[in-house]
């Protein structure tokens, strides 16, 4: 009995591995992955994160690092849930909130 779960599973692994895989991923699958996915675990990932850093206001406040802890903890898993467009994984952290670099003269003749 044995040797016929072993001789099947061995055939199992032989089917599946010579099915050609999809190399095409496109925009749409990747916001159907984010919304169904990435975002809950990312709203867990908020959630925990809130608790670990409130956990460990003890230790940071005393050595001065709560707000590398704040960022680290709470703010970037905040930014990547909620701040992040959906579908779009090449998101750089760190740029929520930044203000936008000045105009210069030539941009301004340009709009106007």
């Amino acid at each position: 009995m044995k040797r016929k779960w072993t001789a099947l599973l061995a055939a199992m692994v032989i089917c599946i591995s010579a099915v050609p895989a999809c190399a095409e991923v496109t925009q749409s699958d990747l916001v159907v992955l984010d919304v169904a996915l990435i975002r809950p675990v990312g709203i867990v990932s908020v959630a925990v994160g809130t608790a670990l850093f409130i956990v460990s206001l003890p230790v940071s406040i005393p050595s001065g690092s709560v707000g590398a802890v704040a960022k680290s903890l709470v703010k970037d898993s905040f930014e990547y849930t909620f701040i992040r467009p959906v579908g779009n994984f090449d998101y750089e952290l760190g740029t929520w909130g930044k203000e936008a670099p000045p105009i210069s003269e030539n941009s301004r003749s340009r709009i106007k």
